[in-house]
């Protein structure tokens, strides 16, 4: 196996874990990274033993030899940087989530589709170590047919503290984390055929929400509840971890705090727990939000070197989008028929 170069675009918060994921998960080397900063992509640069440094995405792509271009840099910036991988025949991973509005994401699909280039998104919460293990229970048939499901990410994490500007954002809590939990209840259950949502802001001087509740019908089987809060004040508090809950015909599982799976029959109940990997990197608070990444570099690597089919393609994540705006269409219908009642 040959290392895969690759370039960084974008050297803000979350791209220390991104190149620490890498670098642990092997396979993998940074030849390049960019930001208007170059201040902070010095910074990492030097941290990560990186040759070179642009503030230049174009001029990175021209002057470089790689393989993939990975984004970690804004949203907004997401799509510009996809067409210009596309129009250099350039294989991409892209941060999730993959774009500011659903024609957009369309539309980076599109463009990758036509220049017959790889489009891979970064989406790491399936790659929960817990997360897998409820999945391979769930295929086991242990609890039989699912009926109904759960799936929590409630906490009072003081997120706007470190993350001001998400002040500022109209739209919040769904397009940060819920593109991670409704490709989570996707990756469990399969597609929806509906859903329904609604919004809440909390928090005191913030534009978008940062509480949303959705219900969706999961292939016509499965009803599956979300719910996402950044305003909840709970006895224990479980951020960063997911919580997820269901029912079957035949039992029941519950991924519950502190990484515990409980499987219940009429037999009885087992439960163990499935601590995530220890890495020196990562942060002791943001824990297996972070670790995942390890697994999901891994996937993304071997799926670009052709070893495995790629779970999380850019065509596969649109799904995940149409959720999360299909969320915010079904939010503000409600408000208008609230309004009008």
């Amino acid at each position: 196996m040959n290392d895969l170069r690759f370039a960084l675009v974008g050297a803000g918060f979350w791209a220390r874990f991104q190149l620490a994921g890498w670098r642990q998960a092997g396979g993998g080397t940074c030849v390049a990274i960019c930001d208007r900063s170059s201040a902070k992509a010095a910074a990492l640069a030097h941290d990560f033993g990186i040759p070179r440094i642009y503030e230049d995405a174009e001029e990175m792509v021209k002057n470089e030899k790689f393989e993939v271009l990975d984004i970690v840099a804004s949203v907004e910036a997401h799509a510009p940087l996809v067409r210009l991988a596309a129009a250099h025949r350039l294989p991409v991973v892209c941060q999730k989530p993959m774009a500011a509005s659903l024609r957009e994401a369309e539309e980076m699909v599109a463009v990758c589709r036509s220049a017959g280039v790889p489009f891979l998104v970064h989406e790491n919460a399936r790659w929960y170590n817990t997360i897998r293990e409820l999945k391979n229970v769930l295929d086991r048939g242990t609890i039989g047919t699912p009926f109904r499901a759960r799936i929590e990410y409630c906490n009072g994490y003081p997120v706007f503290d470190n993350q001001t500007f998400l002040k500022e954002l109209e739209q919040f809590i769904l397009t940060d984390m819920g593109s991670h939990i409704l490709d989570v209840a996707r990756f469990l259950f399969g597609e929806a055929r509906s859903i329904y949502c609604q919004v809440r802001q909390v928090h005191p001087g913030i534009r978008g929400e940062d509480v949303a509740t959705a219900i969706m019908d999961m292939g016509g089987r499965t009803t599956v509840t979300c719910e996402l809060s950044y305003a909840s004040i709970l006895e224990r508090d479980p951020y960063p971890e997911i919580l997820v809950s269901v029912e079957g015909n035949q039992g029941s599982v519950v991924l519950a705090q502190d990484h515990w799976i409980r499987v219940t029959t009429k037999e009885g109940t087992w439960a163990r727990r499935y601590p995530p990997p220890s890495y020196p990197w990562v942060d002791p608070v943001e824990g297996i939000g972070q670790t995942c990444i390890v697994a999901c570099v891994e996937h993304l690597r071997r799926a670009l070197q052709g070893e495995c089919a790629a779970e999380t393609t850019g065509e596969d994540n649109l799904k995940t989008v149409r959720l999360v705006f299909g969320s915010y269409e079904s939010a503000a219908q409600n408000q208008v028929l609230l309004m009008g009642a």
